[in-house]
């Protein structure tokens, strides 16, 4: 099949129209990113974003997979000298893989079956027979078929064989999987129950012990859960239909009369219920459940990821941070304004060692000689304990203390990226310069460690690997492009995820501005070797350079576009520079005046909004936010305390929130507002600060339950 007629049908189920379609089916398959089609090529696209773009790559390689799975089934009908004009049509027909799947069942090659040892016996013939139902003496007429040479010795063996083949045609028929299938997607229950003996050690599956719910009302948290549960032996997972259910409508499809040919073959499409059908049924809505549930946990956890990302970055600023700790001390670094290592040592001022006097005096000092202008402390163990100790202190100057959200940062240290950045340091200095970096730049850090282990996931081990990657890369790559990268400052890691960049061009960009120096415009990134036309046309509008001579080097105009603001400047008889960040002069301009074959409306209008304000981050304005100073540790909190927290993650059933205790706490969804809540990300955001009411405290299982009812959500903020 052509791209037009995938177009045609995407067009249609997505309800886009069907030219934009194309184009960005040829756009993509030619090459370019979702970022660079989402922003620069928004004629073609009808201005589609990236989450329809997404969509229809994702729907293209549906359409592709089956259509390859259509090809091999063709060739093996044909193989088989099966393949009629009448299934050839079906087979093109199919619009699902379900339903190709279920036209080829009859013919697939399988193993030895009941029915197959049957029809080596001669037993196909009787089978029809009994099908037709229009015979009365079946016992009478099955004696012709006792053969014992056939290992068919009696009247019963040669009828039960027959209704062995019939209940496999039963299996096999499309149409009756069509109404099966139907019939478990609506009405089939899932249930659980614990293994016995296992109510101990599976104590942590309690709540699924013994539950059942409608398998299409399953919510995805709980699905995950139970086939975590089952996979890991305490459970057993069930997902069935009532017997007489799948009879009643089969019945109606095969039952012609009511002799004793027809008593016959209810009889095999109740074993072919039994037997074959209801197993294979629950086989495939046990992975489409799972599917489903896989799609909503990764939708949550990119939505999550993309949250954090996007978090409000402190700036360039000088950081001293600290990765507490108790007995192993407190590590320390100072880092300047970019990130760069000055410093590092450490202090021990929690037990056993106890030295509060020394360490203050330690951070007093190296705030003055580095002249800091920020300190943050990760939020893991000695945590809070840390934030008292800094907080306690009086400085010469004026500045900030922060507590940051380290998870992540012990894998980063470990990694191959922390070895080559640091090699001469040990994990634990690693780990506090990702703790003050994460503050300096969020998105800057966080794209060196694998999101799986930010900690903003539901399940992520437990769902499509590689529907996760998809979903978590796509999350990333849009973040960064959104952003924009400083071509000069960027990590490699960073620059590896702009559009139209990877991993070799990334190094050779890094090796050439270290050779050459800084890059002066973004004309120079075609001298940087394999840096062509077209990766220079997918990175360059989302690669920046602040100190250019050109002003739009530093801005989102993509360089295809610099000829356009030419000629405003020269219709307004300006300069560049004067055009940029002058609402008058905007004013002046008609935009229609500027309208080309290759440039419409939206890219002049995005040309437009950048130069207002050009190389603008689209990321919040950083805030700062502090718990309460009274509440240190889970003994502390009682129930009907109102607290300060921050959203550290979202779920399906609600959203957790560190409030300052070493243990988040959660709000179930039903306690999210004084109205019905959906989708906790349509109340929360992660990273936001809210106010929170202690509920319940569960001291020996370390549960805190909060809620949010009756506050106002922008509380905290």
């Amino acid at each position: 099949m052509t791209a037009d007629p995938y177009a045609k049908l995407i067009a249609t189920e997505l309800n886009l129209a069907e030219a934009f379609v194309k184009n960005t089916i040829h756009l993509l398959e030619s090459g370019a990113t979702i970022p660079f089609i989402a922003r620069y090529r928004k004629e073609m696209t009808g201005s589609m974003d990236e989450t329809v773009i997404m969509r229809v790559r994702d729907r293209l390689k549906q359409c592709k997979d089956l259509d390859a799975r259509r090809q091999t089934i063709l060739k093996s009908l044909r193989e088989q000298e099966k393949l009629t004009p009448e299934l050839e049509e079906a087979v093109m027909r199919a619009a699902t893989m379900a339903e190709l799947e279920d036209i080829y069942l009859p013919y697939k090659p399988k193993r030895k079956t009941r029915a197959s040892i049957a029809r080596e016996r001669g037993l196909e013939p009787l089978a029809k027979l009994i099908l037709s139902q229009r015979h009365d003496d079946i016992e009478l007429r099955a004696e012709a078929y006792i053969d014992p040479e056939k290992e068919v010795h009696t009247v019963e063996e040669a009828i039960q064989g027959a209704c062995d083949i019939i209940a496999e045609w039963v299996n096999e028929d499309a149409y009756a999987r069509k109404r099966i299938r139907q019939l478990f997607r609506h009405d089939s229950i899932i249930s659980s129950k614990v293994v016995k003996g296992k109510e101990e050690e599976g104590a942590k599956y309690e709540t699924y012990f013994d539950t059942h719910e409608l398998l299409h009302k399953a919510p995805s948290h709980r699905v995950l859960a139970i086939f975590r549960g089952e996979k890991e032996g305490f459970l057993r997972v069930n997902v069935d239909v009532e017997e007489d259910r799948g009879q009643e409508i089969l019945e109606k499809i095969f039952i012609k009369g009511s002799n004793a040919s027809s008593e016959l073959v209810s009889r095999a499409i109740r074993d072919s219920i039994k037997r074959l059908l209801y197993p294979s049924m629950e086989t495939e809505m046990r992975q489409w459940i799972k599917e489903r549930a896989d799609e909503e946990a990764i939708r949550v956890f990119a939505e999550n990821l993309r949250q954090l990302l996007m978090a409000p970055p402190l700036g360039q600023k000088r950081v001293l941070a600290i990765d507490p700790g108790y007995r192993t001390g407190c590590k320390i670094v100072c880092l300047d304004a970019q990130g760069k290592l000055l410093h590092n040592e450490t202090i021990y001022p929690h037990p056993p060692q106890g030295e509060v006097k020394e360490s203050i005096h330690k951070i007093k000092t190296l705030v003055n000689a580095y002249k800091i202008d920020a300190i943050a402390i990760g939020n893991g163990t000695a945590g809070r304990e840390t934030e008292r100790l800094v907080r306690s202190i009086r400085f010469d100057t004026d500045l900030v203390a922060l507590v940051v959200n380290e998870s992540g940062a012990s894998v980063y240290s470990a990694s191959d990226i922390a070895r080559q950045e640091f090699p001469d340091y040990d994990v634990t200095v690693r780990g506090s310069v990702s703790i003050g970096r994460r503050l300096m730049d969020p998105l800057a850090e966080l794209v060196k460690i694998d999101p799986k282990s930010i900690g903003v996931g539901q399940y992520q081990h437990d769902v499509d690997q590689p529907a996760l990657q998809q979903s978590l890369s796509d999350t990333v790559v849009s973040c960064v492009n959104r952003v924009g990268v400083e071509v000069n400052t960027a990590s490699e890691q960073l620059l590896t995820h702009v559009s139209g960049l990877g991993p070799a061009l990334t190094k050779n960009i890094v090796s050439f501005r270290n050779q050459h120096g800084p890059f002066g415009s973004r004309e120079e990134f075609l001298k940087v070797p394999r840096f062509g036309e077209k990766a220079f046309e997918q990175a360059a509008g989302f690669l920046r350079i602040r100190e250019a001579g050109n002003p739009l080097d530093g801005s989102a105009v993509h360089p295809e576009s610099y000829h356009v603001v030419d000629r405003m400047a020269l219709h307004l008889s300006c300069s560049i520079s004067d055009l940029i960040g002058s609402p008058e002069l905007h004013k002046k301009l008609n935009l229609k005046d500027y309208v080309t074959e290759k440039t419409g409306l939206p890219t002049l209008e995005d040309i437009l909004t950048e130069l207002a304000k050009p190389g603008r981050d689209p990321r919040k304005k950083f805030e700062i936010f502090e718990f309460d100073k009274n509440i240190h540790t889970i003994h502390d909190l009682r129930p009907g305390m109102k607290l300060p927290g921050i959203v550290t993650n979202i779920t399906a059933f609600g959203a957790f929130v560190d409030i300052g205790v070493h243990q988040d706490g959660l709000i179930h969804i039903s306690q999210m507002a004084d109205r019905y809540v959906r989708d906790p990300n349509d109340i929360v955001k992660i990273n936001q600060k809210v106010m929170v009411e202690v509920l319940d405290i569960d001291i020996n299982r370390k549960r805190i339950q909060l809620s949010m009812k009756g506050m106002d959500t922008n509380e905290g903020k």
